[in-house]
C-alpha cells in the first residue's frame, strides 16, 4: 500500500461546483483510506434493505435508492477515469456528464440488488487500487474536466465527499 498522503488540495485545483464535496472529505487526511472506510459503510447500510425499500422515493422526482447506489457507481467510474487520464498527463479536456440522464439511461431497478451491491464493491476497489499505485508526483497533476480544471488530489476527495454526500441523503430522506 502506498504511504502517501496527498495532502488537500488547494482552491485552484478544485472547481467551485465540488468544493462542497471536498469539504466533507476534509475530516480524512488520508482520501485512499476513507475509501475503503466508505466501501463497507455503504454496503453495511444498504445490504439487509427491504426490496419495498429500495424503489422508495423520498418526494417526486427524486431518485430511488437504487438509482442512488447506480449514481454512486457510474460517477464514481468517471471521477476514477479523469483521475487516471490526468494522472497519466493525458491534456485532453474530459467531457461533462449530466447525472439525470446516466441515471435513468442505468434503469438501476431492473438490476438485481445483489449485482448492484456487487458492482459498487467491484468499482470501489478498482478506484482504491487505482489511487493506491499512483505515483506521488501525480497526486497534483492538473487537468481539464467539464470545463475546469483540477488535480488528481482533487478527485480524490471529490469521490470521497460525493459518497459522503449521498450516505447522508440516504440516512436522513430515506432510512
Amino acid at each position: 500500500m502506498n504511504a502517501f498522503l496527498p495532502g488537500l488540495p488547494p482552491d485552484e485545483e478544485v472547481p467551485e461546483f465540488f468544493r462542497g464535496y471536498v469539504s466533507k472529505a476534509i475530516p480524512f487526511p488520508d482520501p485512499v483510506a476513507r475509501l475503503v472506510a466508505q466501501k463497507h459503510e455503504l454496503l453495511g447500510m444498504l445490504q439487509s434493505l427491504p426490496g419495498a425499500k429500495r424503489s422508495h422515493r423520498y418526494a417526486g422526482g427524486k431518485w430511488t435508492i437504487a438509482e442512488v447506489l447506480g449514481h454512486l457507481i457510474d460517477a464514481e467510474r468517471i471521477f476514477a477515469y479523469r483521475a487516471l487520464r490526468i494522472g497519466r498527463r493525458d491534456q485532453t479536456p474530459l467531457s461533462p456528464f449530466e447525472e439525470n440522464s446516466y441515471v435513468v439511461a442505468a434503469d438501476s431497478a431492473s438490476v438485481p440488488w445483489e449485482s448492484l451491491l456487487d458492482e459498487f464493491a467491484s468499482v470501489r476497489d478498482s478506484t482504491i487500487l487505482l489511487l493506491r499505485n499512483l505515483p506521488d508526483k501525480a497526486w497534483t497533476n492538473m487537468g481539464i474536466a467539464s470545463g475546469r480544471a483540477i488535480s488528481v488530489r482533487a478527485l480524490a476527495f471529490v469521490m470521497v465527499g460525493h459518497v459522503d454526500h449521498h450516505t447522508g441523503v440516504l440516512r436522513d430522506r430515506y432510512l
